[in-house]
């Protein structure tokens, strides 16, 4: 398929889970835009909507960037324990909120290398944070994202950093943030990991993989 033949799917694509999904966010809980960056490295590995109970305990007990800083690294692994690797999960959050209040003054940072510098922070949560906080275009490369674009033959890898540089050259950017929560939405609706449901899947015939 030419990168021509993948814009055109794309926008295929686009348009339909427009369609179907009208409400395009992200499923994470959140207040304040630290909420969720920590949200966000807290799912690393565990269900959004575990990490929506614990961060329902966690954000009433730790409301600024500096409680977070100045908090005892304990008290923030009892409560994500439930959430797996609890340990290097607190250990991020805590100096990930250090370096927000001693570099940046307590406001994230609105790049991508910025983000990234950030303790525990990846090009994927970076890229939410862009398209959800700052509205710039972002491709979050989730496992939604990388299964379902490789599915209909959007892209060829499964590494997340290479399907994010594919997705780059084909997806408009002004929709390129909508498209990945939309993907996540119609993951677990229909594109399920194991036993998708091909009938009545609004993207069946369009779609190189779909099950007969």
């Amino acid at each position: 398929m030419t990168v021509a033949q993948k814009k055109d799917l794309a926008l295929q694509v686009i348009g339909r889970l427009e369609k179907q999904y009208p409400d395009a966010k992200c499923s994470l809980e959140y207040s304040q835009p630290h909420e969720l960056l920590i949200a966000t490295r807290l799912s690393a590995q565990c269900t959004d909507a575990r990490v929506n109970i614990v961060t329902k305990e966690l954000f009433a007990k730790f409301h600024t960037i500096n409680e977070f800083a100045d908090a005892d690294i304990a008290d923030i692994e009892e409560i994500v324990k439930p959430c797996g690797l609890y340990k290097t999960k607190a250990k991020s959050i805590k100096e990930m909120c250090i370096q927000l209040r001693d570099e940046h003054g307590g406001v994230l940072p609105d790049t991508l290398e910025g983000l990234t510098k950030l303790s525990g922070i990846g090009r994927k949560t970076a890229n939410l944070i862009m398209g959800d906080i700052y509205h710039k275009p972002a491709v979050v490369t989730d496992t939604h994202c990388i299964r379902i674009t490789g599915k209909l033959g959007l892209v060829k890898n499964k590494e997340p950093a290479k399907v994010e540089a594919e997705l780059w050259k084909i997806l408009p950017p002004d929709k390129s943030n909508d498209l990945c929560h939309r993907l996540v939405l119609f993951g677990r609706e229909f594109c399920t990991a194991r036993s998708p449901k091909c009938a009545g899947c609004p993207l069946g015939d369009i779609c190189v993989s779909k099950s007969e």
